[in-house]
């Protein structure tokens, strides 16, 4: 493989490769390696952000090594406490099953099906009983797991910390051992725990598996990592011209993060691109269409990529209405619930984004804003806009 190509594996969208010395005497022997990442399905929806990992999961499959896809159908219930500043609510198993069925849908939309080995936590933890959980917990230190930062701070804040909470570094800490992980992927978020699996398997006279720590990319909002509860993720599974038009509204400062990590757009390009930005020699939102394109197209046909661009240009830039928008019959006697109305066409994915959206001014009837405090029977016929990209017609 030419060096620049293995460069852009080892370097492009990773943060830091622990042990990298003895990652590359792996790697160089050509043998294939078994490549860990694990996935809570805590929320139905994969966004931009977990692609970081998939895609170099990707990359390092098409040179033949094995990804080995944990679904932590146990950890799922008990929450990541990872940057939670507090408790987390338990899932059911019902909950966790759902959301697991539409994780795997989308996981493969970005890595190879034929080349991935699905693992549930359940094949392993399904018959721990009391002396297992003991045992493990025997293996750190109390200190060691309050040294995590986030648990740290919540300790020293006087702020709760579940027991269970305590566990999940040591439960996911054994699905390597359980799978015998060779390389695990996880944001920076996550470096405590591969850390831990690292010990866990020299404990148990294994070799320590290698780790792969991700940058965490950061939302659309351009300050705090995607993720589904701020409102700033791009969901994989969303529509072209939901993922074109959320990611013209990152900041120009993201351009180049969401080139490198997300595309396949070659690394020197890039660096072009970054000296344009630099001196102004070139308008920002070119670039932003064209790495938009790029993201869309990683998901959708070709025609589809350039359908999306073609209706933001024509909606949020040059200000058109479409004409395919869907309607919404009003029910008589006033019995409509703007919130409800939004979730239901799918406009709004919780009455919380909508209460919210209503709230900020965002929610348009005839080109008025929606006041917070609207009164159902004051909604009329006409087309009502959410935001800069969604619309629905009352009839």
């Amino acid at each position: 493989m030419p060096l620049h190509e293995t460069q852009d594996i080892l370097k492009r969208g990773v943060e830091e490769i622990i042990v990298e010395d003895e990652f590359l005497k792996s790697f160089n022997k050509k043998s294939p390696l078994r490549l860990k990442m694990g996935f809570d399905p805590s929320a139905p929806d994969i966004h931009l952000g977990h692609a970081v990992g998939l895609r170099k999961l990707r990359q390092l499959q098409e040179l033949g090594h094995k990804v080995v896809l944990i679904v932590g159908d146990w950890t799922a219930q008990i929450g990541d406490p990872s940057g939670r500043s507090q408790t987390r609510k338990m899932l059911t198993p019902q909950e966790v099953n759902s959301n697991a069925q539409t994780y795997l849908e989308q996981f493969f939309k970005i890595v190879d099906k034929d080349r991935t080995e699905i693992r549930w936590q359940s094949e392993w933890f399904g018959d721990f009983n009391l002396t297992n959980v003991i045992e493990l917990t025997s293996n750190f230190t109390v200190a060691q797991i309050l040294a995590r930062d986030d648990f740290s701070k919540r300790f020293k804040g006087n702020h709760p910390i579940s027991i269970t909470e305590l566990l999940y570094p040591l439960l996911q800490a054994y699905d390597s051992l359980a799978i015998d992980s060779q390389v695990e992927f996880g944001g920076t978020d996550q470096k405590f725990n591969l850390l831990l699996a690292r010990e866990l398997q020299q404990i148990h006279n294994k070799n320590p598996q290698h780790c792969f720590i991700m940058p965490l990319l950061p939302g659309t909002d351009g300050i705090q990592k995607m993720s589904k509860s701020l409102g700033n993720y791009v969901g994989i599974n969303e529509s072209p011209n939901e993922i074109f038009g959320k990611i013209m509204s990152i900041p120009d400062s993201l351009i180049s993060s969401y080139y490198y990590w997300l595309t396949d757009i070659p690394t020197q390009q890039i660096e072009e691109i970054e000296k344009d930005l630099a001196n102004q020699s070139t308008n920002p939102i070119n670039f932003k269409k064209n790495v938009a394109l790029e993201i869309v197209s990683n998901f959708y046909s070709s025609e589809e990529s350039e359908s999306a661009q073609l209706f933001f240009e024509r909606t949020v830039q040059e200000g058109e209405i479409p004409n395919d928008i869907p309607e919404y019959t009003l029910k008589p006697n006033s019995q409509n619930n703007l919130s409800n109305i939004l979730v239901e066409t799918g406009i709004c994915q919780s009455s919380g984004e909508a209460k919210r959206l209503i709230s900020q001014g965002a929610i348009k009837l005839e080109n008025s804003a929606i006041s917070s405090n609207i009164k159902e029977e004051s909604l009329k016929t006409g087309i009502l806009k959410a935001g800069r990209r969604k619309y629905l017609r009352f009839v």
